[in-house]
């Protein structure tokens, strides 16, 4: 009989600027700390977490903006979201980082500010090359929550940067299918993070081509992508990467999309992150 794995210890810390940032800790062994993506937080993150904990001490971040950690702040920037990477990491000591779509752009950007990360994986990170990951929808999506609208701008950003089958949906019926799909406590979550989506996004555009940055990081670095992933930027975004990373190997997962690490197999995923960590 398999034992129920303990509940997570929630901590706190205080980043740079005094911003309260929560971290979700489990196992033991080595330190690892996961970094969410948008639209996501450390619960989300849970079977992850879990998987890897049978070797590692895990802590997954609670980035800002989320419940248990402080607002993005009106000064909110790529330079916020890596000092509190390294809040978190002077408290638990983690070498090993974990990113996740745009916690992988966080944990990029981390690593290139901070040589003592030791190895990284990244799964499909956020990291925009030529234009290729779009930022077009951002007007609309910012009209419509100021008018009221959540699901118009989720649907919005759903069609503007999801795979080719989401973007030949009309509006109206995107928005009809994510009702459908998130509810209770999912959909208030979703939904009361969708400002802090569009704000990480414009770090996303604002980032665009600066890949060349990455060539400063000294740590081992695993780029990971879903085979069934679709999304456009994915795969240039890994080959520039490889290009410019010191030491850098990709692993492709030909049966999960871009949610492997939260919803598809995130029991997959932490083998693969495991054995990268253990080499």
């Amino acid at each position: 009989m398999i034992a129920t794995p303990a509940a997570p210890t929630v901590c706190t810390v205080h980043s740079a600027d005094g911003t309260t940032i929560s971290y979700h800790t489990t196992g033991a062994g080595p330190d690892v700390l996961i970094i969410p993506g948008a639209l996501n937080d450390a619960t989300d993150y849970t079977k992850l977490a879990t998987a890897l904990a049978a070797h590692f001490t895990v802590h997954t971040i609670q980035r800002r903006g989320r419940v248990g950690s402080g607002p993005q702040g009106p000064d909110y920037s790529m330079a916020t979201e890596c000092a509190d990477v390294a809040a978190v990491r002077a408290a638990t000591g983690a070498r090993y980082v974990f990113g996740h779509s745009y916690g992988g752009l966080v944990a990029l950007e981390a690593a290139r500010r901070d040589l003592s990360i030791a190895k990284l994986a990244v799964y499909e990170p956020g990291v925009s090359v030529q234009g290729l990951f779009p930022m077009d929808w951002t007007p609309q999506y910012r009209r419509f929550l100021a008018q009221g609208r959540p699901f118009d701008a989720f649907a919005t950003f759903a069609i503007g940067t999801g795979p080719a089958a989401a973007r030949r949906n009309p509006r109206w019926l995107m928005a009809a299918i994510l009702r459908l799909a998130f509810r209770g406590d999912k959909r208030a979550k979703v939904l009361q993070l969708l400002e802090a989506n569009l704000h990480e996004h414009e770090q996303v555009g604002r980032l665009n081509d600066s890949y060349p940055n990455y060539r400063e990081i000294s740590a081992d670095v695993l780029l990971m992508a879903g085979g069934k992933s679709g999304l456009p930027h994915v795969a240039p975004a890994l080959d520039r990467l490889t290009e410019v990373l010191p030491s850098a190997q990709v692993h492709t997962f030909p049966k999960l999309d871009h949610f492997g690490p939260d919803h598809g197999g995130p029991v997959e995923v932490a083998d693969t992150v495991t054995a990268f960590l253990h080499s």
